[in-house]
């Protein structure tokens, strides 16, 4: 009982003068409801060998990681972040000790060439480089706060190259290059947030280009070549990888301005896209609910970024600031890389849509992301921000040369 009403005095925003963003969590949960209603739908269409689906356990399932979630986060949003620093190296360890065991103990889908999963006594499976995000995230928050505020020296900016490159190098040995590509996202975004110099970005960009073919020809598996030459081109593989984003593409424009609400599941044209309760959720979100919901969908998203983004602006000081700006990163590369595969703007990745597709450890994992968030934001109220600092992270000073 005691429990229940700290939560509520949470929200409420009435303990210690510290205002729960009432904004923010809506938001989540409004997204949350829509992902859930649309995973209900997927649940009643049409189970074949080839297009399995999943029935009423799995909806259940779900919806205990959904509320398991929303507790966690309120949680977290209890406990002042800046506790977070040395269990934020806990886990960076923890999950760095999981992704090896993912190389000789992981399981995953060998036709897409990955490993990614572990299974674990009383934890079930799990995919440990989604819990890595988190850490990865909380450790470098550290080093860049250390950088912003002209602290750091020669070994942090080693340490901090370190600790970035091993989950990215074990992640991509794991045959998992779209989370790979999400851990480079979220390190460029708080570098650039830190201040990095555009001379840098525009060399960093040459020499990426000037690697392409290096990486083509002796880095890159023969599947993830064929991933990006689907993605050019849908019709080279009709029947094999450009059949996902072939029948994604015809799902969503059936359901054209306001949606179909199909009479039987044998006429939802969702029920012919392979993952569509994962990967391919979105086909499923423009079936059902059109190109308005769609609109008001992409909104509800845009939204909750910018709010994560003004509560990074807003942060008592540059520890927070990096947390919110990396996680909401984080966020923003599925939810972009997941609706632009889905429509085929975007190469095929294992990216999950974030509080939508179905998944405990995603769906944990965006929650943790919140419940850090929420902290962050329960503590930009008070007067004392960053001293001798200005208050906000994201200012024109960081593009100055």
């Amino acid at each position: 009982m005691a429990n229940s009403v700290f939560i509520i005095e949470k929200i409420k925003g009435i303990k210690d003068g510290k205002q729960f963003d009432v904004v923010l969590f809506g938001a989540v949960i409004s997204l949350t409801a829509m992902g859930f209603y649309i995973l209900y739908s997927v649940s009643h269409t049409l189970n074949t060998s080839s297009q399995p689906s999943f029935g009423a356990d799995s909806v259940r399932a779900q919806l205990i990681y959904i509320l398991v979630g929303i507790v966690w986060s309120l949680v977290l949003s209890s406990i002042d972040y800046r506790y977070f620093r040395i269990p934020g190296y806990v886990a960076y360890i923890g999950t760095f000790v999981l992704l090896i065991l993912v190389m000789f103990m992981g399981y995953g889908d060998t036709d897409w060439g990955s490993r990614r999963w572990l299974t674990l006594p009383i934890i079930g499976n799990f995919q440990p480089a989604e819990l890595a995000k988190i850490a990865f995230v909380i450790v470098n928050s550290s080093f860049f706060e250390r950088i912003k505020t002209n602290s750091a020296v020669r070994m942090d900016y080693i340490k901090m190259i370190s600790y970035t490159a091993l989950p990215i190098f074990l992640i991509w040995l794991q045959g998992d290059t779209g989370t790979s590509v999400v851990f480079f996202f979220i390190f460029f975004v708080m570098a650039f947030i830190c201040g990095i110099k555009y001379r840098f970005i525009f060399a960093g960009l040459a020499t990426a280009i000037a690697a392409l073919p290096v990486l083509w020809i002796y880095v890159l598996r023969p599947y993830q070549k064929m991933r990006i030459l689907t993605f050019l081109n849908p019709e080279l593989d009709r029947q094999g990888r450009g059949w996902q984003v072939i029948r994604s593409k015809i799902a969503i424009g059936a359901g054209q301005l306001y949606g179909r609400n199909a009479g039987s599941s044998t006429a939802s044209l969702f029920s012919q896209v392979p993952e569509r309760d994962t990967d391919f959720i979105f086909s499923v979100v423009g079936e059902k609910l059109g190109f308005v919901g769609c609109a008001l969908f992409i909104l509800l998203v845009v939204f909750l970024l910018l709010r994560c983004v003004y509560i990074s602006s807003k942060s008592r000081d540059y520890y927070g600031s990096f947390m919110v700006i990396g996680l909401t990163a984080m966020m923003a590369f599925h939810f972009i890389e997941n609706i632009g595969m889905s429509i085929g703007l975007a190469p095929v990745t294992g990216i999950p849509l974030p509080f939508v597709s179905r998944g405990g450890t995603a769906m944990f994992t965006n929650f943790t992301a919140l419940g850090i968030i929420l902290s962050v934001s329960m503590m930009r109220e008070k007067t004392h921000y960053r001293e001798n600092q200005s208050n906000r992270i994201i200012n024109p000073a960081i593009f100055d040369e």
